[in-house]
């Protein structure tokens, strides 16, 4: 922590001390690892008050974990936020939250440009009563315009995967604050470290912890960040036990007590150690992967084997200067369009550095046919509206030099 007059630590001197300034027993710089499911304690009063909320500590390894506890701590200073509760994975990590915060009869609305699985799950809601509106989240009139009485909350993702369309984040947080809406904003594909979603009025942040911030494909883990935005005293759907404490906090503790109890998507600490550690080189893993991904695009942009380049940072893009001007950088993720006669299957095949592969925002580049792969249970209908194209091709590029990727793909498109 910074002393009276002296300048707040940075971005990354923030992160990784945030274990050693938490106390940790034998003067270790990390977290341990916890594997312990049960905690016991000498004195019962003590157990009760913990149970209760009337004193910290641990209970059961379903809800609360000390290496889990650590990393959620990290996320929160990421976020710049108040706290934040840790999932088994980036889905369980959406899916609790709504859960615990949305009731049959209630009506939220979309992007429609959405991961795969989130729109898999949000359909899931629609069939269990919980109406769902997807829209063009690119201009907030959109948004303004699906709002019903029984509207309880706009969900958003900051750059879309794979078309890279970038929502009117800005405009929708004042169309959420405006009409007391919980605002969420899934923050994945920019990370805290390019975007914080505080900036734009969000209620709650979600990260896929799987993906940039554990950073190296080797754990799964999600996150929702309470950010201090939302007023929850406006909320109907919060059940008395959990208002408790700061206004603030009354959200969050029904997405823990509520969502995370009942559904049991817990991280693991295994996972949790993982993703922390790994989290400490976000900032200059995003550096390079972002730099990479400009360097690529502007060379594919000019190439004659491809027909269109989707990526923020080129000028051309719908939304280039509203990427400029919320984001440090417009991310590592982009996809293109091959030229007619091309087969996206032979150009992949043709990749020797770049890896055929389902996950993003690994280390290591990454490529995949969308419309046949993560995005084939949509169907054409739903993937012609949302612009993927059969011979789509998205890209997360990683940490390699800049060099050997652009010779890796010149030689495949060759």
């Amino acid at each position: 922590m910074a002393k009276s007059g002296e300048r707040a630590p940075g971005f990354t001197a923030s992160i990784v001390h945030a274990d050693r300034r938490g106390g940790i027993e034998h003067g270790s710089i990390h977290k341990p690892v916890h594997n312990a499911v049960t905690f016991a304690y000498d004195d019962a009063r003590d157990l009760a008050a913990v149970f209760q909320g009337k004193k910290p500590g641990y209970t059961y390894g379903r809800q609360v974990n000390p290496t889990v506890t650590a990393l959620q701590d990290k996320i929160t200073i990421m976020e710049d936020g108040i706290a934040t509760v840790a999932f088994a994975t980036g889905m369980a990590a959406i899916g609790t939250s709504l859960f615990a915060l949305l009731r049959h009869g209630d009506h939220m609305i979309s992007s429609a440009f959405l991961f795969g699985n989130t729109n898999s799950l949000f359909s899931t809601f629609a069939a269990h009563g919980i109406e769902v509106t997807f829209v063009d989240a690119t201009d907030a009139n959109a948004v303004q315009a699906a709002i019903r009485p029984n509207t309880r909350l706009v969900f958003v993702e900051t750059i879309a995967n794979p078309r890279t369309q970038v929502s009117d984040l800005e405009a929708i947080g004042d169309v959420c604050e405006q009409h007391q809406l919980i605002y969420v904003v899934d923050n994945t594909m920019t990370t805290p470290y390019l975007f914080r979603p505080k900036s734009v009025k969000a209620s709650l942040v979600i990260n896929s912890l799987t993906k940039y911030i554990g950073g190296h494909g080797n754990a799964l883990g999600g996150a929702v960040t309470e950010v201090g935005n939302y007023d929850w005293e406006k909320f109907d759907n919060l059940y008395d036990n959990y208002k408790k404490g700061a206004v603030s906090g009354w959200g969050i503790t029904q997405i823990k007590k509520k969502g995370l109890r009942d559904l049991g998507a817990s991280l693991g600490p295994e996972a949790a150690h993982h993703i922390s550690v790994g989290s400490d080189t976000l900032a200059l893993r995003m550096e390079r992967s972002c730099s990479n991904a400009q360097t690529l695009t502007t060379y594919l942009d000019a190439h004659p084997r491809v027909k269109h380049v989707y990526y923020p940072g080129l000028v051309h893009h719908p939304q280039h200067e509203r990427a400029q001007q919320l984001f440090r950088h417009p991310g590592a993720i982009f996809s293109i369009e091959l030229v007619d006669g091309l087969d996206c299957f032979d150009f992949i095949n043709g990749l020797d550095l770049v890896i055929c592969a389902s996950n993003l925002g690994d280390t290591r580049s990454l490529a995949i046919p969308v419309a046949h792969s993560i995005y084939y249970e949509m169907g054409p209908e739903r993937r012609a509206s949302m612009g993927i194209d059969d011979s789509l091709v998205r890209f997360s590029i990683g940490i390699e030099e800049p060099e050997d990727l652009l010779a890796d793909v010149e030689r495949a498109l060759a």
